[in-house]
């Protein structure tokens, strides 16, 4: 069975979004580089990067076999079109799912509840990773004791303000293991093993 884990592109003061969801220079390593990262979303352009965070990216894209994500985040991708750019499928945390949500995104699984939410992903899995890509199911996730590893790519940009990927925790601190570090061009890849 794959692991739980979390993935955010985020910015060096901790935020993964502007106050008004704009994301701004977040994604620039996604274009700095030579080296093609190919997607399951034809309607992106594949990532041009370094070879580091190419190797980064095709390990997530590689091992991800379900994606969770909240309705908010996937209200502002438009669902990704029903195809994620790692291909795995998607499972959406919402009290509301969309009244056309199963004709519409037919490869989207709608959850109440994060604890579910996780358990479905799990599932879809198989022996696959699921990934968290969502700041308020992660600390959600978190707090539940649902997550086996942290992932962070860190971009040297300040934001000054806006959407965290990280929050207050229930349990005051969680401990993590040392942390596996990929340089990358523009991104700083960090990925941290919850401690058990």
């Amino acid at each position: 069975m794959g692991k739980v884990m979390t993935h955010m592109t985020m910015s060096l003061d901790g935020f993964i979004a502007t106050p008004d969801d704009q994301v701004d220079e977040l994604f620039d390593w996604y274009q700095a580089g030579e080296v093609a990262v190919e997607h399951a979303n034809e309607d992106l352009d594949d990532f041009k990067v370094d070879q580091a965070s190419a190797d980064v990216l095709q390990d997530l894209i590689g091992r991800a076999g379900a994606l969770v994500a909240g309705r908010h985040l996937f209200d502002i991708a438009n669902g990704w079109g029903d195809a994620h750019p790692t291909g795995a499928r998607v499972v959406v945390v919402t009290h509301e799912p969309p009244a056309d949500g199963a004709e519409r995104w037919p490869r989207t699984t709608f959850v109440d509840g994060v604890e579910a939410a996780v358990a479905a992903a799990k599932e879809l899995a198989g022996d696959d990773d699921v990934t968290i890509a969502s700041a308020n199911v992660i600390q959600q996730a978190l707090d539940l004791g649902l997550v086996d590893e942290i992932a962070v790519s860190l971009v040297p940009v300040l934001f000054g303000a806006g959407k965290p990927y990280f929050g207050r925790l229930a349990d005051g601190h969680l401990l993590l293991e040392d942390p596996v570090v990929v340089q990358g061009r523009r991104a700083l890849h960090l990925r941290f093993k919850v401690r058990a």
